[in-house]
C-alpha cells in the first residue's frame, strides 16, 4: 500500500456528469488522479465520494475553481455542490482556495494555451502521466469529453502552486513590508 504523504493539493472539478480530481505532493509530483461520474442523485453521489476522498487523502489544501461568481457560468447544482465541497474540506481543517478562470488562463497564456483544449494539452506537457487520458479536439458540435474534467483540475492545481509560489516570493522582495530591510527602527 501507497504511504500516504503529508502535504497533499488536492483539486477537485465538478462537471455535469460528475467529477475530476487530482492530488499533488508539489508542483511536479502528482500523488493520484481520476474521475467519478454519477447517473443519479448526482450532488448526493459526488458529494459521498468527495468526502471519502477527503478522508482517504487528508489534503492540506483543497482547490476548486470560482463558482459563485456570475461570470462563473455553473449550473445552480455545481454551485451547490461546491459550497458544500468548500464547507466539507474547511471543516476538515483544510485550507480552501478559490481561482477564477481568468487565473487559469493568465497562469497558462505563457505557453499559448488560451482554449480549455489548449490548457489540456500544456498540462500534459507538464505532467506527462495525464498523457492518454487525452481526449481528442472536440469539434464545435461535440458535448465535452468527461475527462476534461481531470484537465480541469490538473490546471487549478498548477495555477495554484504558480500563484501561491510568486505569493510566497513576492513576500522575499525588498519592497514588501514583511521584508526585513523594511523593518522599523
Amino acid at each position: 500500500m501507497m504511504e500516504r504523504p503529508q502535504h497533499i493539493t488536492l483539486a477537485i472539478y465538478p462537471d455535469r456528469k460528475g467529477f475530476g480530481w487530482v492530488a499533488f505532493t508539489g508542483p511536479f509530483a502528482v500523488f493520484d488522479w481520476g474521475l467519478a461520474c454519477a447517473r443519479r442523485n448526482k450532488s448526493a453521489v459526488c458529494l459521498a465520494k468527495i468526502e471519502a476522498l477527503l478522508e482517504r487523502l487528508s489534503p492540506e489544501t483543497l482547490v476548486l475553481e470560482a463558482f459563485e461568481r456570475p461570470s462563473a457560468r455553473r449550473a445552480d447544482r455545481l454551485i451547490r455542490l461546491s459550497r458544500a465541497v468548500s464547507a466539507l474540506a474547511a471543516d476538515r481543517g483544510a485550507e480552501v482556495a478559490i481561482y477564477t478562470r481568468a487565473d487559469i488562463a493568465a497562469c497558462f497564456l505563457d505557453v499559448g494555451a488560451q482554449t480549455r483544449d489548449e490548457i489540456a494539452r500544456a498540462v500534459v506537457r507538464h505532467v506527462d502521466v495525464f498523457r492518454h487520458r487525452l481526449p481528442k479536439r472536440r469539434k464545435p458540435w461535440q458535448a465535452e469529453d468527461a475527462r476534461m474534467a481531470l484537465f480541469s483540475a490538473a490546471a487549478l492545481v498548477l495555477t495554484h502552486y504558480r500563484l501561491g509560489a510568486s505569493s510566497l516570493f513576492d513576500t522575499l522582495s525588498p519592497d514588501h513590508p514583511s521584508h526585513p530591510d523594511q523593518s522599523q527602527p
